[in-house]
């Protein structure tokens, strides 16, 4: 039985801990169109996990730490390349990516990152697991104290500022929050393939065209079910969670996508 392990144990209460997380942000970012953004700092979050591990230290607050910095630059850097997003995506992904790629070459690493590209349940401490808890409350606390804000300013940032929303701020905060969903996830999803936790549970709530709290539970729903399939499928199978995890999540889009289409038909008729 699985379950006596406890580094089972571990994993499904982080998987169960990103599963909310992810998607409180994620569908933030799909509203905004800055769904990139979260691909640009899961690549960015390598480096970090780099420089924890050659500085010693745990690579999931180095992740959160480089990815906040990331993300801050991002932000700062719309100020100066307003109409050019993808260039902005651009730098700080070659930033990062340098980054990492040299330190991981460098030799001087005492510890393998690959299990942080493709993700595993076998790493998950009881340590990353109380970071992660940690990271999760402080998020989720932070969207519901910002929610309206948030919402106002992804449907309409020139009108949020008008309103006197400190949109820059928020913007600021709003990226310390999408760092820390990277951070939390990194250990079971992997960087390869962690914005699909971002982004595809969020797309697949978006089709049934409910409002924006209904779609938001939706996200969290789909997200839960796509981790926990993923994880202990990835166990039986042994295989990495985080690519299985991406491949249930295009399932489920795609199965929510054929029932509406299905729905749409019967009700023409």
């Amino acid at each position: 039985m699985m379950l006596q392990y406890s580094f089972m144990q571990n994993a499904i209460i982080v998987s169960f801990l990103i599963a909310i997380l992810c998607p409180c942000i994620g569908v933030f970012l799909v509203v905004r169109r800055y769904s990139m953004i979260g691909d640009t700092l899961s690549h960015a979050s390598l480096a970090g996990i780099s420089l924890g591990l050659l500085c010693g230290q745990n690579p999931i607050v180095g992740a959160f730490l480089f990815t906040s910095i990331c993300g801050a630059l991002i932000e700062f850097l719309r100020n100066y390349f307003r109409k050019y997003t993808d260039l902005i995506l651009s730098i700080v992904l070659s930033l990062s990516v340098g980054i990492a790629i040299t330190v991981m070459s460098s030799g001087k690493l005492h510890a393998n990152a690959e299990s942080y590209m493709f993700g595993s349940i076998l790493t998950v401490t009881k340590a990353d697991m109380l970071t992660i808890l940690i990271l999760s409350i402080l998020s989720v606390l932070i969207v519901i104290f910002l929610y309206h804000e948030l919402l106002y300013i992804s449907y309409d940032e020139e009108a949020a500022k008008i309103a006197g929303v400190r949109v820059r701020l928020i913007n600021y905060i709003f990226s310390i929050l999408v760092a820390s969903a990277i951070a939390a996830s990194i250990r079971i999803v992997g960087v390869l393939v962690l914005s699909s936790m971002i982004s595809l549970p969020v797309a697949a709530a978006m089709q049934l065209e409910k409002g924006f709290k209904v779609t938001l539970c939706f996200s969290i729903l789909f997200s839960i079910v796509d981790i926990m399939a993923g994880l202990f499928l990835s166990y039986y199978l042994n295989v990495a969670p985080g690519g299985l995890t991406a491949i249930i999540s295009v399932f489920l889009l795609l199965v929510v996508i054929v029932i509406k289409r299905i729905q749409s038909s019967l009700l023409r008729r």
